[in-house]
């Protein structure tokens, strides 16, 4: 049997949805009996989230103040305390998952297996290399704990109905001092959360400015949608790199996605792989984003977005 060890994203108060991903992939290991672990200053509300996802065993929580945020330095230790017991450890392959999981995989001292997109046995995935464009199989040695993180654009969430106990866990392990939290600046926004939205509107350099990026914002709050852009528009300064989408930017796997003056760069169309149905505007007929497209429609954005943002009043 299986025993993994899935790690808890979360802001403080509530559970990232990549858990519910993560989960759903350990699930499809044969007889894997799957623990969730929570570390915060108080795990309590963020534990009840995480027992009701189906498919876990256990939530375990480690409740001490240096949790308060999440500093891949302090929860490295302490994961790694209690991998001994799992053959597996798993987190998601977001911006936090790629901070903690490969000093978890130094401590340890194993090689990663990254952007998990399936299982194929209990030691077995399939992984994407080349921005995409190959499918890697890798198989890790099964005398060792497999640290791996998981390509949340791959999986649906698990679902919900669960009653998991909840279980507090050894919090005495000795975490370093020479890194601790001065500041997070992040962006303000009532936006649906780019990573785990369900419709999605990016906008290319081809809107040319920062000023003109508000036709991207104003469609996708008439939609209820998040805000994604090409890695282009970020470096041109038109949108900051949060919002940027692809290989090097976030992985995406919305219902719709609506990519607004983007050519459709390799890098770009790795990030949107996996959207459900991919609409693109581009006055380019000959742009590669059209290849992938399920609908395209051949036009000046300047004209076609506002038309479409006022259709949908």
């Amino acid at each position: 049997m299986s025993k993994i060890l899935v790690i808890a994203e979360h802001d403080g108060s509530a559970l990232n949805p990549s858990v519910a991903k993560v989960v759903a992939c350990a699930a499809t290991i044969d007889a894997a009996e799957i623990d969730v672990v929570v570390l915060a200053s108080d795990a309590g509300v963020i534990a009840q989230q995480a027992s009701q996802i189906d498919s876990v065993s256990r939530v375990l929580t480690v409740e001490r103040t240096e949790n308060s945020h999440a500093i891949s330095a302090v929860l490295a230790p302490q994961i790694v305390a209690m991998a001994g017991d799992y053959s597996h450890v798993f987190g998601p392959s977001t911006t936090f998952g790629k901070d903690l999981m490969p000093q978890i995989a130094a401590l340890l001292g194993i090689n990663q297996v990254s952007d998990i997109m399936s299982i194929e046995g209990s030691h077995t995935f399939k992984r994407p290399i080349y921005a995409g464009s190959g499918l890697l199989t890798v198989e890790a040695p099964t005398d060792a704990t497999v640290v791996g993180t998981v390509r949340i654009a791959s999986f649906a969430s698990a679902s919900s109905g669960n009653s998991a106990s909840i279980e507090n866990a050894d919090s005495s392990v000795e975490v370093p001092a020479h890194t601790r939290f001065v500041e997070l600046t992040s962006a303000k926004s009532d936006r649906p959360d780019l990573q785990t939205s369900a419709k999605v509107v990016s906008g290319g350099r081809a809107l040319a400015s920062e000023d003109n990026f508000e036709l991207i914002y104003t469609l996708a709050d008439k939609m209820g949608a998040a805000v994604g852009a090409s890695r282009a528009a970020v470096d041109a300064g038109y949108v900051p790199n949060e919002l940027q989408v692809g290989q090097t930017g976030k992985i995406i796997a919305p219902n719709l996605y609506i990519a607004i003056g983007i050519s459709g760069a390799i890098q770009h169309l790795t990030g949107i792989k996996d959207a459900g149905t991919i609409v693109a505007i581009n006055k380019d007929e000959e742009a590669p984003i059209f290849e992938v497209a399920d609908i395209g429609l051949v036009a000046d954005l300047f004209t076609a977005v506002p038309e479409l943002t006022e259709a949908l009043d």
